[in-house]
């Protein structure tokens, strides 16, 4: 699932196409929604709110006088969501027909909305009814590091690695940044948020590393952009970890069917891994047998 950096990007990529111009078409492909039209419509702006995108869109004159509210068009990419921006006119790419949601068109620039998770219109006064859960976002104007220490710690005894995925105690955060945040802070997600040693250093952390890679495409945490060296844990398991060589491993964190995937080393970070059962385990994504990163690097 893209994660906040990701959002942030796309929301930036929305509005410099979108904001300011009256949208000449539109077409939202969402049962509920299927019989809305924007045309006509200026849209004011977009944003991003943690994993959510917020399409802000001017009020405007109805047929018969009276004003129409200021609406917003809340999307969520979930895991196979994606918004495209092409010149209008130009034909579309080679994403399927059959995945488009929704279509903001200008004259200039035309949005598609692809396989998008969530797709709802409001009132903009009532965004709150949509968003107002979120705990403080990372990449947010208002971002506000002691609410968000308050929040993590409010229970002391929760795993670190749920927390963070709580999008209620920070907006923004997935498994890539559960891991990498995890791995610096030297304790495996498991781990109780009493744990931390310094809680303002690693809500700090977090902060940092999300915004630090929101202008680029590729999320590095290691600070090496080669290909196989940019971060430490996430979606390595079965490698041998770039600080100390052990294997790096993967488990599961949180109640089925919300459970997500979590990586970590054993060598560099303590605490517990409760659902690892230590067995061999194979490169995430490879079809060849299980190793341990002896064998790996044996084979390097």
């Amino acid at each position: 699932m893209p994660e906040g950096d990701v959002v942030w990007r796309t929301a930036r990529r929305l509005h410099r196409a979108l904001s300011g111009r009256e949208l000449t078409g539109s077409d939202l492909r969402w049962p509920s929604l299927a019989t809305v039209d924007l045309t006509g419509r200026e849209v004011v702006e977009v944003v991003s709110a943690g994993k959510h995108v917020l399409t802000r869109i001017a009020a405007g004159p109805a047929a018969d006088g009276t004003p129409e509210p200021a609406l917003t068009l809340h999307s969520h990419l979930r895991m196979e969501g994606s918004w495209f921006v092409e010149r209008t006119g130009d034909p579309g790419g080679r994403r399927s027909a059959s995945g488009v949601r929704a279509v903001l068109g200008t004259d200039v620039w035309t949005a598609v909305g692809h396989k998008l998770g969530m797709l709802d219109l409001v009132t903009t006064d009532r965004e709150h009814e949509l968003v107002g859960h979120l705990g403080p976002d990372l990449l947010g104007p208002g971002w506000d590091p002691v609410e968000a220490e308050r929040r993590l710690l409010q229970d002391p005894g929760r795993e670190v690695g749920a927390a963070l995925l709580d999008q209620r105690v920070l907006a923004g955060v997935g498994t890539f940044y559960l891991a990498e945040a995890c791995f610096l802070a030297r304790l495996t997600p498991w781990s109780p948020v009493r744990d931390l040693q310094d809680p303002t250093a690693f809500v700090a952390l977090v902060h940092r590393l999300l915004d630090l890679n929101k202008d680029r495409a590729d999320q590095v945490t290691t600070g090496d952009l080669r290909r196989g060296r940019q971060n430490y844990a996430h979606a390595r398991s079965g490698l041998p970890c770039l600080r100390c060589g052990a294997t790096v491993r993967v488990a599961m964190i949180g109640d089925p069917p919300q459970d997500r995937t979590a990586f970590y080393c054993p060598g560099c970070q303590r605490g517990p891994a409760p659902t690892d059962g230590g067995r061999p385990q194979r490169p995430l994504g490879s079809s060849g047998r299980p190793q341990t990163a002896r064998a790996y690097r044996a084979r390097r």
